[in-house]
């Protein structure tokens, strides 16, 4: 199949950009972190609040924070071995209830895909 100029040169263009997207700033990161910290805490010494500690939860098991008291829509989906990977974080942070029905979370996401990846980045830096 050959591809036209035009769209050969944007399937490259958003080839090289997504990946630089998908890294996100920490630093505007933490200022996204803003809308979460109410709920979340994160860094040392952080503890559970109304939702579960943050810190180190990229590449873990979903549901996996030691202390704090899940939904059952959290505990199937750990049932199911869902990880926390940026892919899932990234789609978890549009829109929490639509990836999991059934969650105690009220918040409605981050509609930006730039602000889920810069926050995304920040909670990694822990």
């Amino acid at each position: 199949m050959k591809l036209a100029k035009p769209t050969l040169i944007a399937l490259l263009a958003a080839l090289v950009a997504g990946p630089a997207l998908a890294e996100g700033d920490a630093e505007k990161g933490k200022k996204v972190y803003n809308k979460c910290k109410a709920c979340h805490d994160i860094g040392e010494g952080a503890k559970n609040k109304v939702g579960p500690a943050l810190t180190g939860i990229v590449g873990q098991e979903i549901a996996s924070v030691e202390g704090f008291s899940y939904s059952d829509a959290f505990m199937a989906k750990k049932g199911e071995g869902l990880v926390w990977t940026e892919e899932n974080l990234t789609t978890y942070l549009e829109k929490p209830k639509d990836m999991i029905p059934g969650t105690k979370m009220s918040f409605a996401g981050l509609k930006k895909e730039d602000e889920r990846a810069d926050v995304i980045a920040y909670i990694k830096s822990f």
